[in-house]
């Protein structure tokens, strides 16, 4: 049981991180938004303690989906080996 919750979660991450940005995220509106660099910093006024603004679901997704296409491309590597040399060795 375990082992299959660890594939299933194992191929969703795999997913997100073969998902285009260019090819298919793009075109349904789905790209990720970074901040134009133009040499000012802007500063959250709110303080650690007021509101900000609500955050949608969807944006939250597109930045799931970035944080893993950024930072699992390694260890995402080494899981996928792993996994291949059990299923290869031991048959799982």
């Amino acid at each position: 049981m375990l082992g299959t919750i660890f594939y299933v979660g194992l191929l969703l991450v795999n997913a997100m991180a073969v998902l285009s940005e260019d090819r298919f995220l793009a075109r349904i509106g789905w790209a990720s938004s970074k901040p134009q660099n133009t040499g000012f910093h802007q500063y959250d006024q709110n303080g650690f303690g007021g509101q900000q603004g609500e955050v949608g679901m969807k944006s939250k997704l597109i930045e799931l989906i970035s944080a893993v296409r950024t930072l699992m491309r390694i260890p995402l590597i080494a899981f996928n080996i792993v996994v291949i040399v059990y299923e290869l060795l031991l048959g799982g």
